[in-house]
């Protein structure tokens, strides 16, 4: 089954307009009008929510207004096997990292995405992924002194 363009267009022109639509919500619980001391803290995003659903009705009303006659697929069976071997590796990214930490989530993701779709060497996979790991374990951990999760593995070798 293929899927065109413009139902792609609408539907994420949809979900866009829903979200904008929440954004407003959202302010309009915590106010929405000028007072003496300048906007409630709801005006500006309210704003942009209103920009949101603006921005979505454009491009909703462009996709309906332009000619379907002769146009590629927007997705195929082969762009969508493409995409869900895209999209499988980085959710088995997020569940390993809160299995067992970002960092060794991350070595192992940028391992694989070397190595079994880039066709790199297995040295240079292992080399890379290490490195990524170990360059933002230094960066957030010791520069910016931001802990992000760590898992079992590198509590348990006393890195915390």
């Amino acid at each position: 089954m293929d899927i065109s363009r413009r139902s792609s267009e609408i539907a994420t022109s949809a979900a866009t307009a829903l979200i904008g639509l929440t954004v407003c919500y959202g302010a309009l619980e915590n106010g929405i009008a000028w007072e003496e001391s300048g906007p409630s803290s709801g005006f500006f995003p309210f704003c942009v929510g209103c920009l949101i659903v603006l921005g979505s009705a454009v491009t909703g009303a462009q996709a309906l207004l332009r000619p379907v006659a002769g146009a590629p697929p927007f997705l195929d069976a082969e762009r969508a096997r493409a995409a869900i071997l895209f999209f499988l590796p980085i959710v088995a990214f997020a569940g390993l990292s809160a299995w067992l930490g970002l960092y060794i989530g991350m070595a192992v993701y940028i391992f694989y995405a070397m190595y079994v779709p880039g066709k790199l060497r297995f040295a240079t996979a292992v080399a890379a992924s290490l490195a990524v790991a170990i360059v933002n374990f230094v960066i957030f951990e010791k520069l910016f002194m931001v802990p992000l999760l760590k898992g079992p593995v590198l509590n348990a070798v006393g890195i915390y």
